[in-house]
């Protein structure tokens, strides 16, 4: 069986790098290319697209942080759109890791393809308002495998990691979970993001009220024909070395670049 051909995709959000790439290097039977956005974009397009079995992405672009004042929302470029949404056609699959589900905030459809959003200032979600989301570092907590599916295979029914969890917005009737965490998502227990990039006050919740939040820190979807898996974890080193994290990183990208999560995906998308 040849080995799997993964785009990897980053920038937006700083990481740290050699970790990260060393995390790839481990995985057996998978070949990856790193590019960077904006010009990762480019790559969406199908004729570029079609060497890679899969994309990765660990990026989060469409956020201007600056000094001073809240964050700019960009819209994406339209060949961007079009050309995902042909992808998205075709049934390629995409894993979306950690902060890549804060990517593209002015664009609506990205949070139906990833499954949810963090937000880093107060918006409109589904037609509802809603609060800034909020994050919180180094947490060591319970994940509990909740399905018995190819990403889940070879992982042991509940395993600890320390790494960043997210108080935010997921789609739960549209996702099928596979992971939980035994961490309280709660507002005691998260900081505001929007206090971070409005007011630069790092590890705050002063005057911030968010409802509980949900527990699902990995699932799989589809989005039009595509297979499509988000897993939460992956924000450091101390995760990216956990050996059952990898073997999520890993059964995911074997997962949508295969044969069974194409089939999987255009039969929920016809609603069989």
């Amino acid at each position: 069986m040849r080995d799997k051909e993964i785009l990897l995709i980053t920038k937006g959000h700083p990481f740290k790098r050699d970790a990260f790439f060393q995390l790839f290097d481990s995985l057996a039977g998978v070949r990856w290319t790193h590019v960077e956005q904006p010009a990762a974009q480019a790559f969406f397009d199908p004729k570029l697209a079609a060497p890679y079995d899969a994309f990765v992405l660990y990026d989060m672009p469409g956020i201007r942080i600056r000094q001073g004042g809240p964050p700019d929302f960009l819209e994406p470029p339209a060949g961007f759109e079009r050309h995902i949404e042909e992808l998205l056609e075709q049934g390629f699959g995409l894993v979306f890791l950690h902060h890549a589900i804060a990517a593209w905030p002015a664009w609506e459809e990205y949070a139906e393809i990833v499954g949810g959003r963090f937000l880093y200032l107060p918006s409109e979600l589904r037609g509802t308002k809603r609060q800034d989301s909020g994050y919180r570092h180094n947490v060591t907590h319970d994940v509990h495998v909740v399905a018995d599916h190819p990403v889940t295979r070879g992982v042991p029914p509940t395993f600890t990691i320390t790494d960043e969890l997210y108080l935010y917005e997921v789609f739960e009737a549209d996702v099928v979970p596979l992971l939980r965490s035994s961490h309280t998502f709660e507002q005691a227990n998260f900081y505001s993001a929007a206090k971070v990039v409005r007011e630069g006050k790092m590890f705050s919740n002063e005057g911030w009220s968010h409802p509980r939040g949900s527990d699902f820190i990995g699932w799989v979807k589809h989005h039009r024909n595509s297979p499509i898996v988000y897993l939460q974890c992956g924000d450091d080193p101390q995760a990216y070395d956990n050996p059952h994290y990898r073997t999520l990183v890993k059964n995911a990208i074997d997962w949508v670049s295969s044969a069974e999560a194409r089939d999987w995906a255009r039969r929920r998308n016809k609603g069989d």
